[in-house]
């Protein structure tokens, strides 16, 4: 569950600040409309609340602070994360397959649910 854990804050850190300023320079020197980058930079944030609470959910359950039953939801939001970036890589979204999100969110679905097992 640490490792779970530690990918999710390791992954809310990244995307967060370094990631943030990259992909959201890119987006506001775009010719997106106003509304399509204000909803890009809604998703980018909202994504990155989830790893954060994902962190910490894990912690709290590795440390007897929450029931496990509290992780299994994220671990299938992680999971379900990993197949959709694999499904979307197979439909013409290739770019997906070097970016780090399949990797972290499917290692944290495994690293949760062997913890759990």
């Amino acid at each position: 569950m640490i490792g779970a854990a530690a990918l999710s804050l390791f992954g809310a850190f990244f995307h967060g600040v370094p990631g943030a300023r990259i992909y959201l320079g890119n987006i506001n020197a775009s010719t997106l409309e106003p509304l399509g980058k204000s909803l890009s930079v809604v998703s980018w944030h909202i994504f990155t609340i989830f790893l954060t609470v994902s962190g910490a959910t894990f912690l709290a359950v590795a440390f007897d602070l929450a029931s496990a039953s509290a992780a299994w939801p994220l671990i299938a939001a992680n999971a379900l994360g990993a197949m959709l970036f694999l499904g979307l890589s197979f439909r013409g979204h290739k770019a997906l397959l070097r970016l780090p999100g399949i990797y972290l969110m499917g290692i944290t679905a495994l690293c949760g649910a062997l913890a759990l097992s």
